[in-house]
């Protein structure tokens, strides 16, 4: 019974988090032959406040890309 969770920035569409889900999915049971009713996939979403990189927020990181020009 395999579970994966994903976590992203927030902003995907209910369509590209359904692809994520079917495609995880197709995966473990290509690869692992595991049942797909026994597969759990979780996608959690982080604000970007919430995600960093080079020791600041993404956030921010677009707030300076945008005032760069």
């Amino acid at each position: 019974m395999p579970y994966v969770n994903i976590r992203i920035t927030a902003g995907a569409t209910d369509e590209q988090k359904a692809e994520l889900i079917a495609g995880t999915t197709d995966l473990l049971v290509r690869v692992l032959n595991k049942n797909p009713a026994a597969t759990f996939v979780v996608i959690d979403e982080v604000p970007l406040e919430n995600w960093g990189t080079a020791g600041i927020s993404v956030a921010e990181r677009t707030k300076r890309a945008a005032a760069a020009g």
